[in-house]
């Protein structure tokens, strides 16, 4: 996942405007987004790019014309450990949203017992943006989350995350990987860097199947064999986002009912990919389950 250095002052797009309803997908009731962004202009220095505004309202409309009852949203890293943004925007819909949260490596007690009460579930580690707190902090923020009953959730590459996939099997709480674990589609699933992935879901690891067109070019046809392997090693530690805004991305900007409509070359099985989008996320993030179609 490239973030070009010459890109870092301009600011992106932002998202489909008109996000539509997945005409291939029936979403079913109870269905989790579980990765999205807010974005305000209190931007840090230290980022690796500039996004435009993404307030919540555009995301709920998002979350409403795609089918989506409940929206987890994760702290953008342009904003660095100023979870204001994300702590406002859970507290004022808490039924709806849960967050995760970016901290320093020690945050006073009165902090954690706040993201806690907002609706926080679990904190990201990042190793490929400006901004975020490293891998080198994994097993600190490991103990945090084991106190409060969080998960970790990592937004890094094969790369970062071989000369750690030993120590991953050792922490103590779960652990969750952005964008499929940023394959490279041309390598193809038989290359190092992918076993290294579906091993690591196959042995416990939760995974998002998200990123698509990061991945990929429309209509991201390469990320389908990927995303069969991740359901195959997991079917129950896989879980749906959207990515909505999209924030550094500079190629075609995806409709997010497109993106939701490639659940149906992902996940074939109707009853799989209502687990996916629906049953596996509720538990992960602690959403009341909803009754669904075949109750």
């Amino acid at each position: 996942m490239e973030f070009p250095a010459d890109k870092k002052m301009e600011i992106g797009p932002g998202p489909d405007p008109a996000p539509h309803a997945p005409a291939r997908v029936t979403v079913p009731p109870g269905a989790v987004d579980t990765h999205a962004h807010v974005v305000g202009d209190a931007l840090i220095p230290e980022r690796s790019y500039t996004p435009p505004p993404a307030p919540a309202r555009d995301y709920l409309r998002m979350l409403d014309a795609t089918g989506m009852t409940y929206g987890v949203l994760v702290q953008v890293s342009v904003h660095g450990t100023d979870n204001t943004l994300l702590l406002e925007t859970l507290r004022a819909n808490p039924g709806r949203l849960r967050g995760i949260a970016v901290i320093p490596p020690d945050p006073p007690d009165a902090t954690l017992a706040e993201l806690r009460d907002a609706g926080v579930t679990g904190l990201r580690l990042n190793s490929l943006t400006g901004g975020g707190t490293g891998l080198d902090q994994l097993d600190r923020m490991d103990r945090i989350c084991a106190e409060l009953g969080w998960h970790l959730q990592f937004f890094t590459s094969p790369r970062d995350l071989s000369p750690i996939a030993s120590r991953l099997s050792r922490l103590t709480v779960p652990y969750v990987l952005d964008h499929m674990g940023d394959p490279d589609v041309a390598a193809g699933t038989g290359s190092p860097e992918w076993r290294l992935i579906r091993d690591l879901v196959a042995d416990g690891a939760w995974v998002k199947l998200s990123g698509a067109n990061r991945l990929a070019d429309p209509p991201y046809v390469g990320t389908i064999p990927f995303a069969r392997s991740l359901v195959d090693a997991a079917p129950d530690r896989c879980v749906y986002g959207s990515d909505w805004p999209h924030v550094a991305f500079w190629g075609p900007m995806p409709n997010d009912g497109d993106l939701v409509d490639l659940l149906a070359d992902w996940i074939p099985d109707p009853a799989t990919r209502d687990a996916v989008l629906a049953g596996n996320a509720q538990r992960l993030y602690g959403f009341p389950a909803v009754r669904g179609r075949n109750s």
